[in-house]
């Protein structure tokens, strides 16, 4: 494997408080990481830095090979790192609609087959037509993963993807995540599911005060 991303020396301060001050984060391509920690501990922070939604400083980034500042954050970039939410926000229109809304910002010229094998690969074919506000909790995660997946991310950001699951729905959502690294992404969650964390292949990460340490 090589190197997608390689970032030295980033911290983050809110008024006093030092959250983060990590010398080194280094993420493989096609590789999976589960990222603990206390609540606090600015998990749910680093991800949303690393998808251009925080300011923070950072010495150095290298993406692919390539260095490069995320200030401002680089557009090809945002089309290649991808961040989900716990509590993702369904968009007015349907499931389908939902799904395509990243690709018609990219202005995919046509993007009917791609959609298809996303409804395929989260298992909601059936509601396709289905206002996706009108979802359950488990429906609108797999939905938001859909919605991610179809970008083909080099990266993909899952904030507890499924903390808020139980039953069924948590059991759907967890037997996605391997998928995502079969086709190539690389995947960073946050969460304490403990049947996450124990999936085959997961780098485990921890943050305690504001250090990253690697298990």
């Amino acid at each position: 494997m090589s190197a997608l991303l390689h970032i030295q020396g980033l911290r983050k301060s809110f008024g006093s408080r030092q959250l983060l001050d990590i010398q080194e984060l280094h993420l493989e391509q096609a590789q999976a990481y589960v990222l603990t920690g206390m609540n606090g501990s600015g998990k749910s922070t680093l991800l949303r830095i690393l998808a251009g939604l925080e300011h923070a400083y950072i010495q150095q980034v290298r993406y692919l090979g390539q260095s490069l500042m995320l200030q401002p954050y680089p557009r090809h970039l945002r089309q290649n790192i991808v961040y989900v939410h716990q509590h993702p926000v369904m968009f007015s229109g349907t499931v389908a609609d939902n799904i395509a809304y990243g690709l018609r910002l990219q202005r995919e010229p046509d993007c009917r087959e791609k959609i298809r094998h996303a409804l395929d690969w989260a298992g909601v074919s059936h509601l396709q037509s289905q206002q996706a506000r009108s979802l359950s909790g488990g429906e609108k995660q797999r939905v938001a993963l859909a919605r991610a997946k179809v970008l083909e991310p080099r990266l993909l950001l899952l904030d507890e993807p499924t903390s808020n699951l139980d039953g069924e729905a948590r059991e759907q959502v967890i037997a996605l995540i391997p998928t995502l690294i079969q086709t190539g992404s690389s995947v960073m969650l946050v969460c304490h599911d403990r049947e996450l964390i124990a999936l085959p292949g997961m780098q485990r990460l921890k943050l305690r005060d504001g250090q990253l340490e690697y298990r």
